[in-house]
């Protein structure tokens, strides 16, 4: 088994542990909610092992592409 394998192995153990854990916490939660003012929580919002967010998205337009170019080419297009 390679490091890697092994990685992945824990990486994935982690992430069901939380499963798991996200999903007692969202039953705690709602059970102590006031139905009336809050809304019912999801699994979701207690792990933080998912990545809900997106990364920031770079638009390329001419402006970009032309400072790339002259960093990297030196080019004064």
């Amino acid at each position: 088994m390679t490091l890697r394998q092994l990685f992945w192995m824990a990486e994935g153990r982690v992430k069901d542990n939380w499963q798991h854990t996200s999903a007692i916490l969202a039953l705690v939660a709602n059970v102590n909610r006031d139905p009336k003012k809050t809304k019912a929580f999801k699994p979701s919002d207690f792990n933080p092992t998912l990545n809900t967010s997106r990364p920031d998205v770079i638009v390329v337009d001419k402006e970009n592409v032309s400072l790339l170019r002259n960093l990297f080419t030196g080019d004064k297009r």
